[in-house]
Order: structure tokens, then C-alpha cells, then sequence
């Protein structure tokens, strides 16, 4: 039996955060990150309305990128003095992806972080509290997925959360948010979105429901990301919606394993996750194409490359990829990122490892064990083609 699950309602548009009037409760505990909500007017805009809905608001802010076990046990802590009703997030994914472990551990607090990381092993929520979030990226989708990413700082791994009661109860896209995303986030977060359509496509729990809202991502992202990077109005409009299309077809077909050295790279090697994904998905799609040819195929054709068969058509749409890293600022291996040749070479044996045990992984079309990723990771150290 399979599953399809989304948010209950997904409010868009310009002015659609004036849906917190309406919200019914007593409390609400928002979460944030930096100051740029702050600082542009956008945190302000949330208590006010939340007020005007007769709550008392707790505000946890500071979530770091890549937020850590800590951070989140810490906000949990807050909640538990505090009784909301509502956790109401807004910025990246980061501090999204915090507060939906922060709710975990207010409802269950003897919950240990090593069994909720473990896929599909969270306890039943929405006993005290029910989520909102408000993204001000476009590109991680966590407003519509069911999962968080979450670090363990201790030995360098992010760990992917992943449970449908996660997924949260209320979406909210105003795209006027993501007007103030500098150009290199505006990059990564762009191909990060990219990357979720693609592996969403091959994924093992991938669908008729879950295929057309991928391509419809993949074909919007091709027409409005250069513009998008550049600072257009409307291509922003239209990425913070090709953005969250792809978070809805990956949150139930699932991801590979480009997230899966996204993953195991970005604390070890420092590199966000959006530019990971770009560097890693070329490289594996080559390693792909032996199961999952005819899918890339059919993302070409649908979004108007050449190619006469399958295979040249797969060649097109990863040349469309590296041309689109290029143009985006992304490099193309991880050496033109910046990592020293022998901290890799000391590190690649057990990323690979870890890799191979990452959640994603069980969802990519080929099996792929550590001496697979230690060939893939090589590749894309070096620039090399990968035909194994």
C-alpha cells in the first residue's frame, strides 16, 4: 500500500501570511532563524497577526544553518515551559526544519534524537501543538515535506528526519518573502529544488501523483531560474512555487542519493546543501542512468531538449545541468569548490560509509553500497565521467 500526504491547507500568493488571524488557540511559539526576518519587517507582520487571533507568542530565534541536536533540544526545552498551540516557523529551511524536530521532542520529551532519526519512527503528533510554515526560500520545500534535516555536530553528520507527522498542517507561500534572498542563496537554493524534482522522478516510491507535480517543477525551474538568479520579480513569483511542487512530489516518491552525499559532505567539507546537489547530480545521474535512463529521458523530452533516443537525451539533460551550474556560480567538482586534495582523501572511506547508510540511499533507483560512493565521490572530486 502506498501513501500520498500533504499539508491540510497551502495558502500562496502575495498577502497570504494574513491567514494567522484566523488561526484558533491560545498560544504560539514562532520560530526563527538570523535576523533578516526580523530585520526586514516579516517577523513583525507574524506577531501582529498572530495577536490580532488573541494568542500570547513565544519567540525562539537564532536557529544556526544547519541546525544542531542542541538547538533543537534546547527550542524543545522553550516549548515545554511555554504549552503552545500552534509553532509557527518562518525563514529557510533551517529554522523550519528545527522547529519540526523541536515539536517532536515538545510532544514526546523522553524521546531519544537516535531513534527519531531513524526513517518513519516518530511518535503521533499534533497532541499539543499543530505547525505553520512559512518559508522565505525557494528551494528546500520543507513546508511541504516530511522531513528535517538535523546535525549532529559531535561527528560531523546531518541527520535526515523523516516521517509523514512531521509534514506540517499549514503552508503558507508569500513569494514577497523570498524577494530579499541574495543571489548566490537564490543559486543554491534554486538547484536544490532542481535536484528534489529529478530524484523525485527516479525515487522508488515515485507515482502518478507524484511524476506530473515533479515535471511541472522541472519545466518551471528551466523557465524562470536564470531569471530568477538575476533578480526577477516574477521568476521569483513562479520559482517559490516550482520550489514547493518538487518538495510535494519528493516528500512522497522520496529523494537519492545525491542527497545522500549532500548530506554526509556538507558539515564534513562546509559546502551548503544546494551547492552539494549541484556539484553531486551530474555525476549521479551518469551512475543512474544503468536503471533510470528512460525517467531522465523523459524529463528532457518534457521540458525540450534534443535527442534521438533515450541516451542522448539523458547526455542532454545532464549537459543542461552542468550548463545551468555554470551560469549559477556553482562549481563543477568539489576541488574547484575549494577542498584541499589530502582532507579529502583522509575523509572519503568514511563518508562513503555513512553515505551508504544515509536514508536516501534505500530510495535511489540502483543500489549503491561504499565503494560505489567512494567511486562516485572521486568523480566528483577529479571531474571524471563515471561509466561503472
Amino acid at each position: 500500500m502506498n501513501r500520498f500526504t500533504l499539508p491540510r491547507d497551502l495558502y500562496f500568493g502575495k498577502g497570504s501570511m494574513e491567514v494567522l488571524k484566523s488561526l484558533k488557540g491560545k498560544k504560539a511559539t514562532v520560530v526563527v532563524g538570523g535576523g533578516s526576518m526580523k530585520r526586514f519587517g516579516f517577523l513583525d507582520t507574524v506577531e501582529e497577526y498572530l495577536k490580532e487571533a488573541g494568542m500570547e507568542i513565544q519567540i525562539i530565534d537564532g536557529v544556526e544553518p544547519d541546525p544542531s541536536v542542541e538547538t533543537v533540544m534546547k527550542g524543545a526545552k522553550l516549548m515545554l515551559e511555554f504549552c503552545p498551540d500552534w509553532i509557527v516557523s518562518i525563514g529557510g529551511g533551517s529554522p523550519i526544519d528545527a522547529a519540526k524536530a523541536m515539536w517532536v521532542f515538545y510532544e514526546h520529551p523522553d524521546a531519544k534524537f537516535e531513534d527519531i532519526a531513524k526513517p518513519f519512527n516518530i511518535p503521533e503528533l499534533r497532541n499539543k501543538a499543530r505547525f505553520v510554515a512559512i518559508p522565505s526560500t525557494s528551494g528546500t520545500a520543507t513546508e511541504v515535506t516530511a522531513f528535517a534535516v538535523i546535525t549532529d555536530y559531535s561527528v560531523g553528520i546531518k541527520y535526515p528526519m523523516a516521517d509523514f507527522e512531521i509534514t506540517p498542517d499549514i503552508a503558507i507561500l508569500d513569494p514577497e518573502i523570498a524577494y530579499k534572498m541574495p543571489e548566490k542563496l537564490t543559486a543554491h537554493t534554486g538547484i536544490d529544488a532542481l535536484t528534489h524534482a529529478t530524484e523525485a522522478i527516479t525515487a522508488s516510491q515515485a507515482s502518478d501523483f507524484s511524476d506530473p507535480l515533479a515535471l511541472k517543477a522541472i519545466k518551471m525551474i528551466k523557465e524562470n531560474l536564470e531569471a530568477f538568479f538575476k533578480g526577477d520579480e516574477t521568476a521569483r513569483d513562479n520559482m517559490h512555487i516550482a520550489q514547493c511542487l518538487a518538495g510535494m512530489a519528493f516528500s512522497n516518491a522520496l529523494l537519492g542519493i545525491s542527497h545522500s552525499m549532500a548530506h554526509k559532505t556538507g558539515a564534513k567539507f562546509g559546502i551548503p546543501h544546494g551547492c552539494a546537489n549541484g556539484i553531486y547530480l551530474p555525476y549521479v545521474i551518469q551512475y543512474n542512468r544503468k536503471e533510470a535512463e528512460s525517467k531522465y529521458a523523459e524529463i528532457a523530452r518534457y521540458i525540450g531538449l534534443d535527442g534521438n533516443n533515450e541516451q542522448e537525451l539523458c547526455d542532454e539533460y545532464i549537459k543542461y545541468i552542468r550548463n545551468l551550474n555554470e551560469k549559477l556560480n556553482i562549481p563543477a567538482t568539489l576541488k574547484d569548490y575549494g577542498i584541499e586534495e589530502n582532507f579529502f582523501n583522509e575523509n572519503v572511506e568514511s563518508i562513503s560509509k555513512n553515505a551508504a547508510l544515509d536514508a536516501c540511499t534505500f530510495s535511489n533507483p540502483r543500489e549503491t553500497n561504499a565503494e560505489d560512493f567512494e567511486q562516485i565521490f572521486k568523480a566528483a572530486y577529479y571531474g571524471k565521467t563515471i561509466n561503472f
